[in-house]
């Protein structure tokens, strides 16, 4: 088989599998393969054409690596629920766990709740909000 064609092969193979994945994981193979490609149509021995190919991919993985962890650096969005967080609550519906059921009232809102440490809060019992989960907030009693 012509190489030229190999090397073609294995580019779209990176490309088609790095158009497959969320992050970049495999650009660094299709560049070395370009690298390969270009090596086997000027004449290169198949040995020559793998160190370009190894050469080239650890190349632009040393310097294109840094650039994309900025690129998808996973920041994590603040939003104003989290102003509820360690808030005082009332609670508007008894929460309990095991009938998975609960509301409390926190700043103005109304919350699904959870008891953190699986205890029944009655109404009108003043917790505090732990934690959110998904929809729900985890609340304590006030010692």
């Amino acid at each position: 088989m012509n190489m030229t064609i190999f090397w073609l092969i294995a580019f779209i193979v990176f490309a088609v599998g790095e158009g497959i994945t969320v992050g970049l994981v495999s650009i660094w193979f299709a560049i070395g393969a370009l690298g390969g490609m270009a090596a086997a149509a000027l004449g290169a021995g198949l040995w020559s054409q793998i160190a370009v190919f190894l050469g080239l991919s650890a190349l632009s993985l040393l310097l294109f690596k840094p650039l994309s962890k900025k690129m998808f650096l996973n920041k994590v969005s603040h939003t104003n629920a989290d102003r509820v967080l360690g808030e005082t609550a009332l609670v508007t519906e008894t929460v309990d766990n095991q009938q998975a059921k609960g509301q409390v009232r926190v700043d103005g809102q109304i919350w699904s709740a959870r008891s953190a440490h699986d205890v029944v809060i009655p109404v009108g019992t003043e917790v505090r909000v732990l934690r959110i989960e998904g929809v729900k907030v985890i609340v304590e009693t006030q010692a």
